[in-house]
């Protein structure tokens, strides 16, 4: 009886010795600060049903118990080697790797080596490979891993990054549909990397397409998503588009950011529609007491097609007041714009039989404007000397 039970310690001693050279006694080659990562840091959902690791290492029972149990004691300098460095080779080469680890060793490859072949795509070849593995990718987590949630949202805006980077706007387009094949997460934040590629490229078609994306897929808009979209509306000088989704950012109750208010309240100033730009006005200030710069030169703008200079001034010489010194050559500049600019651009947009009328309302309203603001003791070197307003040659 004495010899089987020292026997049986002795078992115990072994596996025990074993199961701490597993841990422990690797190649020194694998302990670099690159590869390896600390065991507490990696993720429950990297281990396979067989207990294997991102790098497909198999773990003893005891220690998946210690997995599944954070309030186990483990050493805080038990590491764990996962793979090779995830900076190192070119977007093939990353790809390669990752097949070889879910087709040939059936384990999950490290969540670096997926970030990593990200950052690298910069052609539409690499976008297909990236969308590739990550069909690929998603098919494993639920064979294999059983995970049915889709990869995180920061993963998502990189994925979008990278196809805006590849130029391949069509595949960064499915990274917003709610239902995909790829495991992505549809996000605001991807569409607005979208339409700040449509607006460095003029692309209103795109922007339309991209917010119908957003429509059909419940994607709740943001302040950000709005001053895009009034940004390319104004530049493409499309009115009826910028009201359009003016009404759908109200009616999704969107608190519009100070500049988003100041790109629409220009438009109609540029236009001349007084009936608009009032009713902007008052959207504006149930928000936001003070005027930004912008929002007050246009409401200033609005009251010289009503034909009182007086309150424009007034309107300026508030503004010049709520503003520190700083900021008065961006209102000088402004008001040099109202002087020498806004005029032409307003006429163009009104009827052939009104614009005779406003040329002669404006050459006699903007020197009382400057006068008043002179009496209030706003200092203006606008020069108006060769100052004239023309009727335009064409509508």
């Amino acid at each position: 009886m004495q010899l089987s039970g020292l026997a049986r310690r002795a078992s115990r001693v072994c596996k025990a010795r074993v199961f701490f050279n597993l841990l422990f006694v690797e190649d020194a080659s694998l302990y670099s600060s690159s590869q390896c990562r600390n065991f507490r840091t990696l993720p429950l959902q990297n281990v396979t049903s067989a207990g294997c690791l991102d790098g497909g290492r198999v773990l003893p029972s005891d220690l998946r118990y210690q997995w599944q149990n954070p309030n186990h004691s483990v050493p805080h300098t038990m590491s764990f080697c996962s793979a090779p460095a995830a900076g190192s080779g070119t977007v093939k080469e990353v790809y390669d790797r990752i097949v070889e680890s879910i087709k040939v060793k059936r384990s999950a490859p490290p969540n670096a080596w997926l970030w990593s072949l990200t950052e690298k795509c910069k052609s539409r070849d690499d976008i297909k490979l990236l969308f590739d593995i990550l069909q690929q990718l998603r098919v494993f987590r639920l064979s294999n891993l059983r995970i049915h949630d889709n990869f995180n949202c920061n993963l998502c805006q990189e994925v979008t990054k990278a196809c805006v980077r590849a130029g391949s706007v069509d595949y960064g387009k499915k990274a917003l549909w709610k239902h995909n094949v790829y495991g992505l997460t549809p996000t605001i934040g991807s569409a607005n990397q979208l339409l700040s590629y449509a607006k460095a490229e003029k692309d209103v078609k795109l922007m339309v397409d991209i917010m119908c994306h957003l429509k059909k897929n419940n994607l709740l808009l943001q302040p950000a998503t709005a001053d895009i979209v009034f940004s390319i509306c104004y530049d493409a000088d499309n009115w009826e588009l910028i009201s359009k989704y003016s009404r759908r950012f109200v009616k999704a109750g969107v608190k519009l950011r100070k500049t988003t208010f100041d790109i629409w309240m220009e438009f109609a100033s540029k236009r001349g529609d007084l009936e608009s730009l009032w009713k902007i006005e008052k959207s504006r200030s149930d928000m936001y007491k003070q005027h930004t710069i912008k929002a007050g030169f246009s409401c200033a703008k609005g009251f010289l097609l009503e034909q009182k200079p007086d309150d424009a001034a007034s309107v300026i010489q508030i503004v010049n007041q709520n503003f520190c010194e700083s900021k008065r050559q961006d209102i000088f500049d402004e008001l040099q714009k109202l002087v020498s600019e806004w005029p032409a651009e307003v006429m163009r947009h009104q009827k052939q039989e009104d614009r005779k009328a406003l040329i002669a309302s404006l050459k006699a309203d903007i020197p009382l404007m400057l006068n008043s603001l002179t009496n209030m003791g706003v200092k203006s070197s606008v020069n108006l000397e060769d100052w004239n307003i023309e009727e335009p040659l064409s509508c």
